[in-house]
């Protein structure tokens, strides 16, 4: 049966691909990632339905598949509402831009991809040591094609171009000539990633089972889904401190240092990841499905609620600080427009 569902499975994605190609007729669009974009958006609907169907507002239409097909998703709703609700749209979105071949759905596609690696990445690894990993069915192989082909399309996101920046040599010369604590914007951010330097080092040490007496107040009293048995809380806050620590060190050096114009991805790549990381775990910790002894304290909510929006809100604005105003990322000072699209391509 768990052979069967796994044919089933991988036999579904063909007929979507089919239509999908049908369906547009004679302008169908040249670059393949347009079907890339089409099938993870049908993929993030079915996550949309196993969620729904999991909080009980639908019945009867994943019931099979749940049981017999992906039974390890069944300790958490937050995965596949992760899914649903952040990468959906993303899809959707990165689906119009590529059939519209005018259009750049790089910055779109490098949060995608950001977005898409960090729930795989949790999800696999939460599945093989967390308690459902006896549990695991051979349907479960069905996410390896989820590993392999966002690495081929971001090789093939990055290599597109970036929007012509509009800065002038002399806007650029100017804004690179100024210090930290003459750019207030980058002093905030500074003050951010400072904050969760901290707070991901911290939450990894409790993961960890750190020994001290805070750690373990913190634990019980502040977040107790990261001692859940299904291991995803404490395999996030692992991923977390492992790459999300590098991240913020680099981009610490690049808010201080000008030029460093490899920001302009890094900081949509993570930012994606983090959106997606922070919409699962704060739903997961606050979701009535989750057992009440790993819920966070009802005293506690707002504090967990505030730190926890705060450490995914600024990521979002250290990448739309570095996609609105990239003069100070700019490697030199671009004097024509040929000289311009030869340096930002």
């Amino acid at each position: 049966m768990e052979s069967l569902m796994m044919v089933f499975g991988a036999g579904v994605l063909i007929p979507v691909l089919v239509m999908l190609y049908i369906l547009i007729g004679r302008s169908r669009p040249k670059d393949p990632l347009f079907y890339v974009f089409g099938v993870f958006s049908f993929t993030s609907v079915i996550d949309l339905v196993i969620s729904l169907e999991q909080d009980g507002y639908i019945k009867g239409f994943m019931e099979f598949y749940m049981k017999e097909g992906l039974a390890v998703q069944g300790g958490t709703t937050s995965k596949p509402g992760g899914d649903a609700f952040v990468q959906d749209p993303l899809n959707t979105s990165s689906v119009e831009c590529s059939e519209d071949g005018g259009r750049n759905y790089r910055t779109i596609g490098l949060f995608w991809l950001g977005s898409l690696v960090m729930s795989l990445i949790t999800l696999l690894l939460g599945t093989f040591v967390g308690k459902f990993g006896s549990e695991v069915r051979p349907a479960f192989l069905l996410n390896i094609p989820c590993v392999l082909v966002p690495l081929w399309a971001g090789k093939k996101i990055l290599g597109s171009p970036r929007s012509l920046s509009q800065a002038t040599a002399d806007q650029v010369t100017k804004e690179q000539r100024k210090w930290i604590y003459r750019r207030p914007l980058d002093l905030c951010l500074v003050f951010y990633l400072l904050f969760v330097i901290l707070y991901t080092l911290f939450r990894g040490f409790v993961s960890l089972d750190c020994f001290f007496d805070f750690c373990d107040t913190y634990k019980y009293e502040q977040e107790p889904y990261l001692l859940d048995p299904v291991m995803y809380a404490r395999i996030q806050m692992l991923v977390n401190m492992f790459y999300l620590l590098p991240f913020f060190g680099l981009a610490l050096y690049g808010l201080i240092v000008p030029g460093c114009v490899w920001m302009l991805d890094l900081t949509m790549i993570f930012a994606g990841a983090i959106a997606q990381a922070q919409f699962s775990h704060i739903g997961a910790s606050l979701h009535p499905r989750t057992s009440f002894t790993y819920r966070v304290p009802s005293h506690n909510v707002s504090s967990f609620l505030y730190a926890n929006v705060f450490f995914a809100v600024g990521a979002q604005l250290l990448a739309l600080r570095c996609t609105i105003w990239s003069s100070f990322f700019l490697k030199g000072a671009p004097r024509n427009d040929e000289e311009m699209e030869k340096k930002v391509n």
